[in-house]
C-alpha cells in the first residue's frame, strides 16, 4: 500500500515522501479501513513544524481521520465492507490504516467523503467542547475563535442547536461574509478590531458566558479578561505558535502569553478554564469519543449539522494541501482522496 510519511519538519514541499509501504496488521477490538479520503487538521501543520508533542518521532504517517470501508474486523462492532468515518491515532495518510473499533462509526453510502472525515476530529472536538466540558445552555451568548475554521464551523451549529447566541471571529472579510451566511449573529475581524474592546462593545457592557479558543498565547489572556462571571472557557490548541520560531525561547514566549492562573481567582468568580486533546481522550477515554462519534453522525444524517468542505485535493497534492491549510485562507474541511 501506498503512505504519506513526514520524513523532515520544515516547508510543506520538502517535508513528505509517498512511499510503498506495509499492510498494518489489526489486534483484538482494531479494524483494518480500506481508505478513501482523509483529512487536514491544524495539528498536521503543528506536526510538520515540528511544534506538535503528540507526534510520534520521524519518520511516521500523520492523519487522524479517515472515510473509507472495512476490509478486515477483530471486532463484533464491525465486519467487511461496512463504509465508515474513524477517527486514527496517527497513520491516517495512508491508503489502509487500523485503528481502534470504538473510533469507528458507520455512515451511508450517500454521505459526501469530505463530511464524513469532517465528523471525526473536528466535530468530535467541537461536540466533547461544547456539550461534555462547557455544556453550553439556551441564551447563553458563545465566543468562537477561528469560527470559519472546521472545528469552528461545528462549535458554532452544536451551540445554535443548543439555543446560543454565537460570536465569531475570523481574520478576513471573505471568513466575515461566510460567518453572517452561517447564521452567526456577530462577527468580528481580529485583523482590524480588537476583540477584547469589540465584543463587550456588541453586548452593550455583557460579556460572553463561555469561549472556545484554537489560538492560544496572548489570545488566551484576552479571553480570559472578556469573560463572564460564572463562565467557561476551552482551549483546544496553540496556534499562536507559528507566529514564532521553534525553540525554547518561544515556548516560554507562548507560555507567558497564557498569563497566570491561580485556583482562587478561578473560584472568587466563578469561572471554569478548560481543556481539549482528542488523542488523550482517544487514549484513556475511548468511550467518550465513541458516544461523540456517534452522535455528530446522527445529527448530520438528521440534517442538523452541516459540515462545510472547503477544499480537496489529490492525496499526491499533500504538500499543496498543507500550504494552503497553512496560509489560514481555508473555511471549513481540507480533504484528500486517493485515486
Amino acid at each position: 500500500m501506498k503512505a504519506i510519511k513526514l520524513v523532515q519538519y520544515g516547508k510543506a514541499g520538502d517535508a513528505f515522501q509517498i512511499n510503498e509501504t506495509l499492510i498494518p496488521e489489526i489486534a483484538e477490538g482494531e479494524v483494518l479501513i480500506n481508505v478513501e479520503s482523509f483529512g487536514l487538521n491544524f495539528a498536521d501543520v503543528m506536526a510538520r513544524r515540528g511544534l506538535y508533542g503528540e507526534a510520534p518521532k520521524l519518520p511516521f504517517v500523520p492523519g487522524y481521520e479517515v472515510v473509507g470501508k472495512i476490509e478486515k474486523s477483530k471486532s463484533l462492532l464491525f465486519k467487511p465492507g461496512e463504509r465508515v468515518v474513524a477517527f486514527t491515532r496517527f497513520g491516517g495518510y495512508a491508503e489502509k490504516v487500523k485503528t481502534d473499533a470504538r473510533a469507528v462509526a458507520t455512515i451511508p453510502e450517500d454521505m459526501d467523503n469530505g463530511v464524513g472525515v469532517a465528523l471525526a476530529t473536528q466535530y468530535c472536538t467541537a461536540w466533547h467542547a461544547a456539550y461534555d466540558l462547557a455544556n453550553v445552555k439556551a441564551g447563553e451568548v458563545v465566543l468562537i475563535h477561528a469560527a470559519a475554521g472546521g472545528v469552528g464551523i461545528a462549535l458554532t451549529q452544536l451551540a445554535h442547536l443548543r439555543g446560543c447566541k454565537v460570536i465569531g471571529t475570523a481574520g478576513s472579510d471573505k471568513k466575515i461574509r461566510f460567518l453572517k451566511e452561517s447564521g452567526v449573529e456577530f462577527a468580528v475581524n481580529y485583523r482590524k478590531d480588537d476583540f477584547e474592546k469589540t465584543v463587550p462593545e456588541i453586548l452593550n457592557g455583557k460579556k460572553p458566558d463561555v469561549i472556545f479558543d484554537p489560538v492560544g498565547g496572548k489570545n488566551f489572556k484576552k479571553s480570559k479578561r472578556i469573560l463572564d462571571y460564572g463562565g467557561r472557557i476551552v482551549g483546544y490548541g496553540a496556534s499562536d505558535q507559528l507566529n514564532h520560531r521553534k525553540g525554547p525561547v518561544s515556548s516560554v514566549k507562548l507560555l507567558f502569553g497564557f498569563g497566570f492562573l491561580h485556583p482562587v481567582g478561578l473560584i472568587m468568580n466563578s469561572k471554569g478554564v478548560l481543556g481539549v486533546n482528542m488523542l488523550k481522550i482517544a487514549d484513556h477515554k475511548p468511550e467518550i469519543l465513541q458516544h461523540a462519534l456517534h452522535e455528530v453522525v446522527r445529527l448530520t444524517n438528521e440534517g442538523k449539522l452541516k459540515p462545510v468542505v472547503g477544499k480537496e485535493y489529490r492525496a499526491a497534492q499533500i504538500a499543496e494541501a498543507h500550504e494552503f491549510l497553512e496560509s489560514r485562507q481555508s473555511i471549513g474541511k481540507i480533504v484528500l482522496h486517493w485515486p
